[in-house]
């Protein structure tokens, strides 16, 4: 790394980098040491910092990838954004090439991914026009939704789309935190009741729950924490399970989805994946069969997953394999939430809610900020409920979907813009006429 004069312009994300004490922090460190060290570390030397399923990008393993990336350097740090369990660091190679180590650590402060990729651009946005301009994208289908939540109902900023339903991923968890405080609310369970791994109910990352032991119990408070503020699929299988299908269905029409046969019966992580990327007649009968078909269906495939995820391929959500919802319903789950949480004196479901607001939030102007994200093949949704000092409410949903996963990308792009927004003046200026 090279070493910046006070006040160059990379000196502060220098300073930044060096100074967060966090698990992350000490991970970002570490990482962009792999890249500025004199040496290439070897395999047996980096293997102790991720998570035992870390994949090697080829059969020499990370230290061949990691000599690939060395070789653009000598860096300098141009940005450190850390954000709870993920970081991402801009480096500039000696020609002013940009590029973004990116990082997610287990909850163990273990890394489970690590890449190094050019920077995605992300045009500024002064208006909801540039907003449409940027995601307007050959092959690729979005919609958004920008709403302000006023003792009088609705009052939208922007909208393209927002009445369509469209795949979103991991949103669907919402629905199981909505479900999963009901049946606290109503004395079924509490938080520190626990649930148990089990082979038929373990899914694949994201998350870390999924590597734990079989007959490890863990409790609903830390599963459900799990469940939201990382993502975690295995994490969220274990709570459906736990409160039962129907509790889910329940939550969903309870929570204002504008169709809720659209979500029946309501999918867990583990059968979106077995059902979309296993054995090809599973797919058949998926979209042959009524709901009471679908359902015997479930029954049949509840044992250990057979899929990997390097099974992952082709995009599935056409079959009605995801979780269909309007950006009006994501609105809607939110805000429900908002009030589950209100009514929570423990203060267990803001803790869970406001653990990872996804993007850098300045506090000053927002004072409370939810978040969650989706995505699978195909599919990537951002969206974030964020209160002004006032008490007031904003919603920002940001959808996309295709019929092939590579015009989409990792999201990088979709956060980026939401961000723009999020810390732009948009939402909390006056809706159009």
């Amino acid at each position: 790394m090279m070493i910046q004069a006070p006040g160059s312009p990379s000196a502060a994300p220098e300073a930044a980098l060096a100074a967060d004490d966090s698990p992350m922090g000490e991970a970002a460190r570490w990482a962009v040491g792999l890249l500025t060290a004199p040496d290439l570390a070897a395999d047996d030397v980096t293997v102790e910092r991720f998570v035992p399923t870390f994949p090697p990008r080829r059969s020499q393993g990370f230290s061949a990838t990691l000599g690939e990336w060395r070789e653009k350097g000598p860096f300098t740090v141009l940005d450190y954004q850390p954000i709870a369990h993920k970081g991402w660091v801009t480096l500039a190679g000696p020609t002013g090439v940009r590029n973004t180590l990116s990082l997610t650590l287990d909850s163990s402060g273990l890394i489970r991914i690590l890449t190094f990729l050019p920077e995605i651009q992300i045009p500024a946005i002064a208006d909801w026009d540039a907003l449409e301009d940027a995601l307007r994208t050959p092959g690729v289908d979005h919609s958004v939704l920008a709403a302000r939540l006023t003792p009088d109902g609705i009052e939208v900023l922007h909208a393209s789309g927002a009445d369509r339903p469209m795949p979103t991923g991991s949103a669907y968890k919402l629905y199981v935190m909505r479900a999963l405080v009901q049946a606290v609310e109503n004395g079924e369970l509490t938080w520190d009741d626990e649930v148990t791994v089990r082979p038929e109910l373990r899914s694949l990352p994201t998350g870390d729950m999924q590597d734990l032991p079989d007959g490890t119990r863990v409790s609903v408070r830390e599963t459900a924490y799990k469940m939201i503020a990382m993502s975690d699929n295995t994490g969220a299988d274990l709570i459906a399970d736990r409160i039962g299908r129907e509790a889910v269905e329940r939550a969903v029409a309870a929570s204002g989805h504008h169709e809720p046969a659209l979500l029946r019966p309501f999918l867990t992580s583990h059968e979106v994946f077995e059902l979309g990327w296993g054995a090809p007649q599973l797919r058949t009968a998926w979209t042959e069969r009524d709901e009471a078909g679908r359902r015997d269906l479930l029954r049949s495939i509840a044992r250990p997953m057979t899929v990997r995820g390097s099974d992952l391929g082709a995009t599935v959500h056409r079959l009605g394999l995801d979780w269909h919802m309007t950006a009006y319903d994501v609105l809607h789950v939110l805000d429900g939430l908002r009030g589950d949480s209100a009514r929570d004196t423990t203060g267990t479901v803001e803790h869970i809610l406001t653990a990872y607001p996804g993007i850098a939030v300045d506090p000053a102007r927002w004072s409370r900020a939810y978040f969650k994200a989706g995505s699978c093949p195909g599919v990537m949704m951002f969206c974030w409920l964020l209160e002004d000092g006032e008490g007031t409410a904003h919603v920002l949903v940001l959808r996309q979907s295709a019929d092939e996963q590579k015009p989409i990308g990792d999201g990088l792009f979709l956060r980026g813009l939401g961000s723009r927004v999020v810390n732009s003046g948009l939402l909390t200026a006056k809706a159009a006429r």
